[in-house]
């Protein structure tokens, strides 16, 4: 199965994918509907916080990468209404973003950035 993810300078060395942080964990979203994504990329946009690109790609390799960096994915349907604040997140970005010229530098997860680059690289 195919669906959408939100990449930062995709087809770069400084090519990252869009992830939210919840309790602790960092959680990679998966659109099932491209207009979900654009509209979430829209979103983000108007946070002041730059544009991804919707990228369409198969289920199991994004599940495949969040394992290995110990991250958690979360699939938003078509459709997707919220039940609870966490849930709406998923579909509204959070009101405070880290901002994009310091991921690399984060290293709270003790991830290295090269194994997160090579990670990409396969999903391309």
């Amino acid at each position: 199965m195919n669906i959408f993810v939100l990449l930062y300078n995709s087809g770069t060395d400084k090519e990252g994918i869009h992830s939210i942080e919840l309790k602790g964990r960092t959680i990679v979203l998966m659109f099932e509907d491209k207009d979900d994504a654009t509209r979430y990329c829209g979103l983000l946009e108007a946070q002041d916080f730059p544009s991804p690109t919707v990228e369409i790609i198969n289920i199991e390799e994004i599940k495949d990468f969040c394992i290995k960096l110990d991250y958690e994915c979360k699939l938003v349907e078509k459709n997707f209404v919220p039940k609870t604040a966490e849930d709406r997140l998923l579909i509204s970005p959070p009101q405070k973003n880290l901002e994009v010229e310091n991921w690399e530098e984060d290293k709270k997860n003790n991830i290295d950035i090269n194994t997160i680059k090579e990670n990409l690289e396969k999903l391309l």
